[in-house]
């Protein structure tokens, strides 16, 4: 039975009856086969750390730093004028009432960049969203292009292939619904 005390522990009135005993494993004796390939491994595995490039190089860091800055600093730009944008559109617009029954899909000049960039400065607040939102496609566009020229400043053309594959396969994207 249990019992709570003044030091709020609970204490076992019962006696606990405990049996030790001691036990011994010998280990036989290894196989030969399965210790030679351990030993293998571990001298394979040391190898392996001493040979491992454990810190970045300075145009490793200098890229890093880069990309990290231009997505940072590049999606703060692209939010800002999408912000900025809805705000002057709902300055304008915001006490209209929307019409749900009829369905007004986005107007052409809306389909191209250039067109987008004629209705910024035509004054258009719509046009001015529709900046940021190229702004923040743009940005991921132009890492990858950054990254290509770097690898292949630095001549590594194995990442210089996977960059340009990746490059080909987003401006294939991009132009594929013009042309």
């Amino acid at each position: 039975m249990y019992k709570l005390n003044s030091g709020f522990r609970w204490t076992c009135t019962t006696e606990i009856e405990r049996k030790v005993g001691n036990f011994t494993f010998e280990l036989e004796e290894r196989d030969c086969d399965i210790q030679q390939l351990e030993e293998q491994c571990l001298s394979h595995h040391d190898e392996n750390v001493n040979h491992q490039k454990l810190t970045k190089s300075v145009s490793e860091k200098q890229l890093e730093s880069l990309l990290s800055n231009l997505l940072k600093y590049g999606v703060l730009i692209a939010s800002s004028v999408v912000l900025f944008g809805g705000i002057l559109y709902l300055i304008n617009h915001g006490s209209e009432h929307a019409e749900y029954q009829i369905f007004r899909g986005t107007p052409s000049e809306f389909h191209s960049p250039t067109g987008v960039v004629n209705a910024v400065l035509a004054g258009s607040r719509r046009g001015i969203i529709q900046l940021g939102l190229l702004i923040l496609i743009a940005i991921p566009i132009l890492r990858v292009i950054i990254s290509f020229c770097t690898f292949l400043l630095q001549r590594n053309f194995v990442y210089v292939i996977i960059t340009s594959l990746v490059l080909a396969s987003l401006t294939y994207s991009l132009l594929g619904a013009y042309y």
